[in-house]
């Protein structure tokens, strides 16, 4: 075997090693304490493993953000979004957004994709890997800049298109039991219960639309309360967008075309030196993050502890005060000396 192989091998060997550990490190259970990785859990590209082929597949935050802009990319990117709208979707052309630019102070917890489907609808699909505290409301914000971005001065609402936002997370958010939760716009009765609904009238004569054909409608993928075998489409996306994993057998929307698109191994030398320098950065990235949690709850503690130390000095000074005012009140001094003496009020002389 020549050393040209074994140095290969064994570069591809630890890289895919630190790749998987920065899935584990997304995991809700690692956020203070890294997990140790054995070679049993290292995904190697000629590996097979549960009927999966293991060649190893980019990961989605990077192909989204680096090649699934390419207009013969967006099979890939159309299946994402059948599989969970429910209805075939064909992109027509993908829009810059701010999430979209290259630059190398990029901060790769972020990604954006903004594309306009053959109905003239928006779809945004942002990937987010680290916490961010207002998340919901940049949901919102993003979904609202995209419609208001849209319309020129003057144009009629009727020019108003629906936005879908689909966000794949990859950190805790709220509290729930499932893995992807969906959001539309209904506007139901407080008194009857029932759904406002349009009329024949006003849908075929006044062509009016449906809330639901209005209205943004949320996609929220909790990627990492995902536990569980993949049988349907849906939760064949969610094993790769969480354990960069697609079986050989698949017949789900655009994961067939992942298996050919996004494997590492058809990377050109740059497009690869690229994508591991993304990886490294991202292990630092969380490495600085969970650093700075576990120091934040140390200094916590540290800062308990010393209040806790300095209360229960006071109180025991306040303590010995009282108990010597009432030994000088059982002696019979006057209450006006016994509060010079111990700098007890009155009223607190008088309560003992």
């Amino acid at each position: 075997m020549s050393t040209y192989y074994i140095k290969t091998s064994c570069f591809s060997y630890l890289f895919f090693a630190l790749q998987k550990y920065i899935f584990f490190r997304h995991d809700k259970k690692t956020h203070v304490r890294k997990k140790r990785i054995s070679t049993d859990t290292i995904i190697h590209p000629f590996s097979r493993y549960n009927g999966m082929i293991n060649e190893q597949y980019i990961r989605f935050d990077w192909a989204a953000k680096r090649m699934l802009r390419d207009k013969a990319n967006f099979d890939v990117l159309e299946g994402l979004m059948t599989v969970l709208i429910g209805e075939k979707v064909t992109i027509d052309e993908i829009l810059e957004s701010e999430g979209n630019q290259e630059s190398e102070t990029d901060k790769y917890n972020r990604v954006d994709v903004m594309a306009r489907n053959s109905k003239g609808e928006y779809i945004i699909v942002e990937v987010q890997l680290t916490r961010e505290r207002y998340y919901l409301e940049r949901i919102l914000y993003g979904v609202s800049k995209v419609i208001t971005d849209n319309m020129r001065l003057g144009d009629r609402y009727e020019k108003v298109k629906k936005v879908y936002s689909i966000n794949i997370i990859y950190f805790p958010l709220g509290k729930g039991k499932d893995y992807l939760y969906h959001g539309i716009t209904t506007f139901t009765g407080v008194h009857t219960n029932d759904t406002l609904q349009i009329t024949d009238y006003e849908a075929n004569t006044l062509k009016m639309r449906t809330p639901e054909q209005i209205f943004p409608e949320y996609f929220i993928i909790r990627v990492n309360e995902f536990n569980q075998v993949a049988t349907t489409p849906l939760e064949e996306w969610i094993e790769y967008l969480k354990n960069g994993r697609i079986s050989s057998s698949t017949k789900t929307p655009g994961l067939q075309e992942a298996r050919q698109k996004l494997l590492y191994m058809n990377m050109s030398d740059k497009e690869k030196r690229i994508y591991e320098h993304h990886i490294e950065n991202q292990m630092v990235e969380n490495d600085v993050i969970d650093t700075a949690r576990i120091e934040g709850k140390a200094e916590g503690r540290a800062e308990g502890r010393a209040e806790g130390r300095a209360e229960g000095r006071a109180e025991g000074k306040a303590e010995e005060r009282r108990k010597v005012a009432r030994n000088m009140k059982q002696l019979g001094l006057p209450s006006d000396i016994i509060a010079q003496s111990t700098g007890l009020s009155i009223d607190e002389i008088t309560s003992l």
